[in-house]
């Protein structure tokens, strides 16, 4: 047996705090070297935080990277652990984003990024350049290129978050080198479903090229970015183990690496493939770490073999498993709880969160949201970390009023009530008086001076308290402008503006399911409506929101166009007559084209998809755009046949 002890490090960073972001992977080093870990993997980008976007255009950002390398590797001199962990490095004019290997107080090489990702909210190819295979080059007089560590324990080849998840990635040619180990560090953001995406490459990846995956991911938010963290050890496709997700922590797990060998002997497969790639292309260049530099051969006698806990290695574990819909609704309040939480802590510019109760879902599960922060940071009092305001209107429901305050009695947040009639009639005069002779106040603007009213109140509120002023708005509405500039569309970030309508009331269905608040059965007593006039219902003005959600996802996800989505939605809702179906799909169209104007102004928002309303990240869409290539064109007619028949231009027939 050769037993190596593979430690996984998930580190909540801040984006250019270089010196508190090395301290804290230092504490966790010394941690898993206590473990007795033989080989820590901390995560891309661990030094600068992630993403540092255009930050890396400054030299100076780059080059202090390098001096809290050469502190960690000084730190860490005396353990008998080899680490992996991200930074930028700047080489010849150029940036890389880089794996350091470091052992024995000395930076051992260097390793970069092969695949940069430029899609949704990943920019790297704008900053960043990619290594390449056979890369042999030196920086700072240390190893810089498509390099594997031979250390007294095994082979290690380190690899850079995006390099995995391409099928042409360079962890073919390393395994063919001879690595056992392949230490990813990694900054792969939350969305809905990414952790069961990652699992599935992650075997894949380990089985088809016979090697030990060593996954870590960062932890924590930095502006709309939300990290899991979490990692994984695959041995060959078995599974040794999973880190816990949204926590800043280590956890280990002990492999045999002559097991990893010994399944290559056995792969027929596996030893074909390696003959014929071998002969048409070089090895990968090992670079040997002496004993001397990096002994770790006394601490690894006191391992043991991985034995399952549950003492068989043929049955599954006894822990059931989460059911679907709890591991949905559980790490999706989690990824909204972290990413508020760390937006507070990290800008350092705020004392309290506030939150403007309508007595709607949205509101309601914004506050929900922020509660479930202050109670992991404030266990013994959350509501102190928190304020709530209700600014009813003579459009107001009592029931309304009734639910604010009774979640938050639920809750123990203090709520202020603070009425806006006298100010909206004040408001109305005024408008009045700038209009002209032959012009009245629309119902619309009656309806925007009340949510002003309210954002301006809150601002007033943040400014003089300190206060972070969260956007309670939703996806689905902001998608087609039901909502107002200025008024609900404004605040400080925006929790809920990358979930879906539909996932709010799914949502708050669970959480009346787990803590039994009737604050919440309350809200969800009532129909959806924003109540700026009488009997006002969400539904009725937009269209019943399944359809809504799902005409969303077709159009700005699936990018087909509204032909396209009739008949797909024709499918999803046979009960709906085709009619109907035709103008939701028409009415959407219009509404989400004529309304990237307003979303465009919306604040920050949380990144819980891979479909965001934020145009600086995911869905870049001009704000100036012309409706017509969303039309079916009309049959030609004969006249134009004959029009088109004469330029040589063949007009097909009718199927």
């Amino acid at each position: 047996m050769r037993l190596v002890k593979i430690g996984l490090a998930s580190v909540n960073t801040t984006v250019g705090a270089f010196g508190a972001n090395v301290d804290r992977a230092l504490a966790i080093a010394d941690r898993m070297a206590g473990d007795g870990v033989t080989l820590a993997v901390f995560q891309e980008q661990l030094v600068a935080g992630y993403a540092a976007e255009d930050l890396v255009q400054w030299q100076g950002f780059v080059d202090r990277q390098w001096d809290e390398l050469e502190r960690f590797a000084r730190a860490t001199a005396a353990l008998p652990m080899a680490s992996v962990l991200g930074l930028s490095v700047a080489h010849r004019g150029l940036r890389y984003n880089c794996a350091a290997v470091v052992g024995g107080g000395q930076v051992l090489g260097l390793v970069p990024k092969e695949k940069l990702p430029t899609y949704n909210v990943y920019y790297e190819q704008r900053t960043f350049n990619p290594g390449w295979p056979q890369m042999a080059e030196t920086h700072r007089g240390v190893p810089f290129g498509d390099y594997l560590f031979r250390f007294d324990f095994g082979v290690v080849a380190p690899e850079v978050c995006e390099d995995f998840w391409s099928a042409d990635g360079p962890v073919r040619r390393r395994a063919y080198s001879g690595a056992e180990v392949v230490a990813n560090v990694s900054a792969s953001v939350y969305r809905i479903g990414i952790e069961q995406t990652r699992r599935e490459l992650i075997g894949t990846r380990a089985a088809d090229h016979q090697v030990t995956y060593a996954y870590a991911n960062a932890v924590g938010a930095n502006d709309a970015l939300i990290f899991d963290g979490g990692g994984f050890v695959n041995q060959n496709g078995k599974w040794m183990g999973e880190a816990p997700r949204f926590r800043e922590g280590c956890a280990a797990f002990t492999v045999d690496l002559d097991r990893t060998l010994r399944l290559r002997t056995e792969s027929t497969t596996w030893r074909g493939d390696y003959a014929d790639y071998v002969r048409a292309h070089p090895p990968v260049p090992t670079l040997d770490v002496p004993a001397a530099t990096l002994d770790t051969a006394a601490a690894r006698r006191d391992l043991s073999y991985p034995v399952p806990a549950h003492r068989s290695f043929f049955l599954p574990s006894p822990e059931p498993p989460r059911s679907p819909r709890e591991a949905l609704c559980e790490d999706l309040l989690d990824a909204l709880a972290l990413g508020v939480g760390d937006y507070f802590e990290k800008n350092r510019a705020f004392t309290q969160i506030g939150v403007s109760l309508s007595g709607g879902r949205d509101s309601l599960l914004t506050l929900l949201v922020a509660h479930r922060y202050a109670s992991r940071v404030r266990p013994d009092d959350p509501g102190a970390l928190l304020r709530a305001f209700t600014m009813p209107s003579r459009f107001t429901s009592g029931a309304t009023r009734g639910a604010a305050e009774t979640i938050c009695a639920e809750l123990g947040v203090p709520l202020e009530t603070v009425p806006i009639d006298d100010a909206l009639d004040r408001e109305l005069a005024a408008v009045r008086a700038m209009l002209g002779p032959d012009q009245e106040v629309t119902e619309l603007t009656r309806q925007n001076i009340q949510a002003r009213i309210r954002a301006q109140r809150m601002w007033n509120w943040s400014n003089s308290s300190g206060g972070l002023f969260l956007q309670t708005g939703n996806m689905s509405e902001k998608a087609v402008g039901y909502t107002t500039v200025g008024g609900d569309l404004m605040g400080a970030i925006g929790v809920l503006a990358n979930v879906p309508k539909t996932v709010v009331m799914y949502l708050l269905d669970y959480l009346l399911e787990r803590t039994g608040y009737d604050g919440i059965r309350q809200v969800l007593a009532r129909p959806a409506g924003p109540e700026l006039a009488h009997d006002q219902l969400g539904e009725e003005e937009l269209m019943p929101f399944p359809i809504l959600d799902a005409c969303f996802h077709l159009f700005a996800a699936e990018k087909l166009v509204p032909g396209e989505m009739e008949g797909v939605l024709a499918t999803m809702f046979p009960e709906v007559p085709a009619e109907r179906i035709e103008a939701h799909v028409a009415k959407f169209a219009r509404l989400f084209l004529r309304s990237i104007y307003k979303w465009v102004q919306a604040p920050i928002s949380l990144h819980v998809g891979n479909l965001d309303l934020d145009r600086e990240r995911a869905l870049q869409l001009p704000v100036v755009t012309s409706p017509e290539w969303t039309r079916t064109p009309p049959p030609a007619t004969a006249e134009a046949e004959a029009v088109e028949a004469a330029r040589g231009v063949a007009v097909p027939a009718d199927d």
